[in-house]
Formats: structure tokens, sequence, C-alpha cells
């Protein structure tokens, strides 16, 4: 998800942020409802809708401005947004999520501090970016957050609603939200961890009125270790499974081949790691019980991960086991640059880099034709990312 800036990436944001709104962050093939065009390039002008005019190279997204301090709120103070507006509640959930995932970091690390850059969004919104790296336990991790809103091109709106060539809709207004995090521990016993979750709306058209709101939530949690442990992928895939039987006991199921299918490495033939639950595009049941099954999702990232990283952290290893870790990382890598639709639309539309790569390891390493030996734990873990497994 490149990582939204945070928001919305796998794979996903500011440029960062709008591109993993756009495509599901940490991603491949499943979109948003609103995929944009290669060729729509935007301008923003303050205090008037962003103006769009078409490349046929890349696009171009206003630039975030730093904060000094965090804001009570990304949201307008208008009727639209009140305290009870799904949209406030939303982010108020992930604002408290990328607290308590980021104290339990620290906690486990014992000492080290999170980062903090705050930024807002000409255009409307902002975010913040929390980045520990090189502590006792992790080697990086990134739990940001954004909320943005503004105006969409035609193009994406008539993509959507699959309206006739010839119908121009004025800009539609667009309003996301998301937090998103990857969490690379140094151990190569203990597993690397990403989840996003996110939700957006659209108004209708200015040139078209009466069409109604839309609106969609989207997100997942994975997991990729470097040796298997079955204990923890039980222990991990539980916590979705409960998670998901919560609101539908069709949703683990369908989510983590979602999830299987999305983080994919073609020219590997392998998954990036041993899953979890990935969903897109989700507005078919009712949006409160989408808001919460959102939320309880957000918040059982702790108890799934956690004790897991407890677990391992401390456990015993040697230069080769650290060595296939970073062969694996660079399995990581390559996802995120070359498939994750988040990392490459903001690559393209030159976001904030900082926020756009956040999702990457500090390390990572690339050995010609390495094969490791059958039977072995690297072996193991190998075919289980070839030939995905019920782990429950």
């Amino acid at each position: 998800m490149g990582m939204l800036t945070p928001v919305l990436s796998s794979t996903s944001s500011s440029s960062s942020s709008l591109s993993c709104l756009f495509y599901s962050s940490t991603s491949t093939d499943h979109i948003t409802k609103f995929p944009l065009p290669s060729s729509v390039k935007f301008f923003s002008v303050k205090h008037k809708p962003l103006v769009m005019r078409t490349s046929a190279s890349t696009v171009s997204i206003e630039k975030e401005t730093p904060e000094t301090e965090r804001p009570p709120t990304f949201l307008r103070q208008d009727s639209e947004n009140d305290a009870g507006d799904v949209r406030a509640r939303f982010e108020k959930m992930i604002r408290d999520v990328q607290d308590s995932v980021c104290e339990a970091i620290e906690a486990v690390d014992k000492g080290s501090k999170f980062k903090e850059d705050v930024w807002s969004r000409p255009g409307g919104g902002g975010g913040i970016s929390r980045v520990l790296q090189d502590g006792d336990v992790w080697e990086k991790a990134g739990v940001n957050v954004s909320v943005v809103y503004g105006v969409m091109p035609p193009e994406a709106y008539r993509a959507a609603r699959a309206a006739s060539g010839d119908q121009k809709p004025g800009p539609v207004p667009f309003f996301a939200a998301g937090i998103s995090s990857v969490l690379h521990p140094k151990n190569p016993f203990a597993p690397t961890l990403h989840f996003n979750y996110r939700y957006f709306e659209t108004d209708a058209p200015k040139d078209a009125p009466g069409a109604p709101r839309q609106w969609w939530f989207g997100g997942g949690t994975d997991f990729t270790p470097a040796y298997i442990f079955e204990d923890d992928v039980k222990h991990f895939h539980s916590i979705q499974k409960q998670t998901c039987d919560k609101f539908d006991s069709s949703f683990y199921p369908r989510f983590k081949k979602w999830c299987d299918d999305y983080f994919y490495i073609k020219h590997r033939g392998e998954r990036r790691g041993l899953g979890g639950i990935f969903f897109d595009d989700l507005n078919d049941y009712d949006q409160e019980m989408l808001l919460s099954f959102a939320t309880e999702c957000a918040n059982s990232v702790i108890p799934a991960y956690i004790p897991i990283i407890e677990r391992r952290k401390d456990t015993p290893f040697n230069d080769e086991h650290k060595a296939w870790q970073q062969l694996r990382r660079g399995r990581y890598v390559e996802f995120n640059l070359v498939y994750d639709r988040g990392t490459t639309f903001g690559l393209k539309t030159g976001g904030r880099i900082e926020s756009i790569l956040v999702s990457l390891p500090l390390t990572a390493r690339w050995e010609y034709d390495h094969k490791p030996e059958e039977g072995s734990e690297e072996w193991k873990l190998l075919d289980a990312c070839m030939n995905p497994k019920e782990w429950i």
C-alpha cells in the first residue's frame, strides 16, 4: 500500500494521500470507484476548485504545507461535518487508532519515539505522518493518517458512472480519509505488518445536480514473515476471522482470497506474504455497519500483531537468517514499487516522496538466481507464498 500519506497502499494521500485514496493502497487490479486516468493533470488555485488539464505524461497534485501542531480536526467546521457525521467519526477513529498503535509500538521498543510531521492541503484537509526508525526492535515503523477533500475531474466521475462520452459533468466534490501503516521489525523471526483503512465519498457533480452522494469503505490487514511459525499465522488469521465474523460470516473467506490475489508479485509468481484480509469499494451493506466493521478491523491490529512481536523480537538469529529476511524485504520493495497503485501513482504525480516511500524497509537484498534448499524453513515460506493456504 503505498502508504497513503497515510492514506487511503500497499499498497497506498496529499499527493500520495490522494493517490492512495483513488487507488487502493498497497495494492493490483482492484481499483476504487473512481480510477484516475493517467492523462489527468491537476493544478490548485487557492479558494477555487482544482483546475484540470490533460497531459501525455504525468499528473501533478498540489503540495502539502507543513504545520507546527496537530489541529483538533482536519474537517471544515460546518453543519455538514458535525460530530455525528460519518466523516467526523471516521476521522476520530483513525486518529485514535494512530495514537494507540504508536503507543504500542513505542512500548515494545522501550525508548525509541516516533518523529511526527503534520501537514495541510491547500485544497482542503491534511494529515499526520509518524515514523520510527532504527530502534531496538523496529527497523522502520510508519503510521500515517490523512483527511482530504476537494474536487475530482469529470473523467473519473464518468468512469465510475459508466457515463456516455457526450456527457460532461463538472468537477465532482469528494472526501477521502484513511490510516495506513507498515511496520518492519529488525529480528528476521518477527513478521512485517501492513494495515490500511479508508473511507471515500463523492457528492453530485456540479454540472449534474441531483445525482446521489456515493460512498464506500476499503482496507485490510496483512502480514509478511520471513519464517513460518504456524502458531503465529493461526493467531493472526484467527483474529481477522473473529473480527469479520462479528459482521458477516462470508467476510473472512471472501476478503482473505481478495488479499491473496491482491498482494501477488506477478513476475515472481509469489504473494508478498501470508495474507490476511483485504477489501475495497465496499458499499453494499448498511453504512453504519461498515463504519463499525472498519473500526473493529483497525482496532484488531494490536491484538493480532503485538503478541507475535513480543514472542519473536528477542529470538536468537544468525547471518543466514538475516540474509533471508533481507531477500524477502526485496520482494516487499518489488511489490510496492512495481504493483502498488498508491506508490506508483504517487511517484508519477510528484507527491511528497517521504510519505510515498515510507512503507519501504531501511534495508533489502537481491541475489542472482537465489533458490532455497527444498525442505528448508526458507523453502517452506516461499512455498506458502506461491501456494496460499487456509490457515484456520
